[in-house]
Parts: C-alpha cells; sequence; structure tokens
C-alpha cells in the first residue's frame, strides 16, 4: 500500500461532503423525536408521546425528567431497568451498519416485515404455478 507525499494537502471527505450538503438543503432539519425506553424485566415499552397513565405522568414527558420513584406499570421495577430503545419508527440495528447491504438495513421493522412476507407470498405461488405444468 503506498502513501501521499507528506507534503501533499489531504482534506478529509467527509468535511468536504458535509459542507456540500448543507450548503445545498433547504429544508429545516426534522425535529428529534424523543428515546423510548424498555422494561428489561417485561418488555412494557414507555412512549414519552403517550406519558403514563397510571401513574399520572402527562404526555410529552421524556424519561429522563420522570421522577426516581417512578416505577414500571406492569411489574413495578425501578426506572434503572430500562433501557433506551431509540426513537418509533426508526431502523432496527447499530447507527453505523445501517450503510451496508442493498438498502434493507435502513428499512423500519414493519417496512422489513412487508418485504418478506411479500418474498415468501410470491414464493408460494410459484409454487402453486407448478400445478398447471400438466
Amino acid at each position: 500500500m503506498t502513501h501521499p507525499p507528506e507534503d501533499s494537502p489531504i482534506e478529509p471527505i467527509a468535511a468536504a461532503d458535509s459542507s456540500a450538503i448543507e450548503a445545498t438543503s433547504s429544508e429545516p432539519a426534522a425535529p428529534a423525536l424523543p428515546d423510548r425506553y424498555e422494561c428489561r424485566s417485561c418488555g412494557y415499552v414507555y412512549e414519552p408521546g403517550k406519558g403514563d397513565e397510571r401513574r399520572n405522568v402527562a404526555p410529552n414527558t421524556p424519561f429522563e425528567t420522570l421522577p426516581e420513584n417512578w416505577r414500571c406499570p406492569v411489574c413495578g421495577v425501578k426506572k434503572y431497568q430500562f433501557k433506551s430503545i431509540g426513537p418509533a419508527g426508526k431502523a432496527s440495528g447499530f447507527d453505523e451498519n445501517l450503510g451496508y447491504g442493498i438498502g434493507v438495513n435502513t428499512l423500519t421493522p414493519g417496512a422489513k416485515n412487508v418485504l418478506i412476507f411479500s418474498v415468501l407470498g410470491l414464493g408460494i405461488l410459484l409454487l402453486l404455478s407448478f400445478y398447471g405444468l400438466n
């Protein structure tokens, strides 16, 4: 592997790309959705947009601002037993892995289900079509 000469200027690609994107983008940035948190004991998902009616938590209350004595409304575990699962509708997986593959990694879980069951349905139709080859 050859390296460029030390006296040649090298610009980081990411810096050049990000300035070009900022210059061409005329849309305002979308507001960040708050993260949802899942109980590691029972699987209950706290959604900030809905709040928690059982414990008198108003809608649009971020998880971080819940009182320390707040507990899971299903199983009763403490707040520290919850883990962040990201905002609703976010593609599942690690952010650094979303660029790999043929685009399937960037699909939301619901879109992945549609893709999987569509392909299975087409496969079944293909196999059933062999009955017509008498």
